[in-house]
């Protein structure tokens, strides 16, 4: 078994060095990352099923304009907003400015899980479908809250919009 098991992390490692053409990826860091996702879900989809919670029978357009732009939203927030770089800190360098009210940072490591979180939370396409997913999550558990969180960050998206639209007035006039 112990010969099986060498051999199959052999081959991965070979692969991961075929794929990787000399730049340092962390692909030991991104299985990690997918695995505690997978858990995560699994974990839900499981206390679901234990508690009796079905699936809604689908997102009506109301459900899906609300988690489009309330993950946006949220997504920014979390990996781009000034106020929330203590959170990133520990993953990430400062590296200047952003968009309006957003800072622009480089992950820290080079390698490894805290390589993998660090792009994870520097990276709003990335941490959209951690956001979806949980808003997803949410219906099941708890509708009402959800759609009022969901709807909160969806008006703030709106609020962003309005923001730049205003200053390109402005910057016109």
């Amino acid at each position: 078994m112990s010969e099986t098991v060498h051999k199959l992390t052999a081959d991965a490692r070979a692969e991961a060095d075929v794929y990787r053409q000399g730049e340092e990826r962390p692909l030991t860091g991104y299985v990690l990352v997918m695995a505690v996702f997978a858990a995560l879900v699994a974990g839900a989809a499981g206390l679901a099923a234990a508690t009796g919670r079905r699936l809604p029978s689908g997102l009506d357009g109301r459900d899906l304009l609300l988690m489009a732009a309330g993950t946006h939203k949220l997504s920014r927030t979390l990996t781009k907003d000034a106020v929330t770089s203590p959170l990133r800190a520990p993953f990430t360098e400062y590296s200047g400015t952003g968009g309006p009210a957003e800072v622009t940072e480089e992950v820290r490591t080079a390698n490894g899980l805290r390589h993998s979180i660090g792009e994870l939370i520097t990276c709003p396409f990335c941490l959209d479908l951690w956001i979806a997913t949980g808003f997803a999550v949410g219906l099941v558990f708890a509708p009402r809250h959800t759609r009022f969180v969901m709807g909160a960050f969806t008006a703030l998206t709106g609020a962003d919009f309005l923001h730049l639209a205003y200053a390109r007035a402005q910057q016109s006039a």
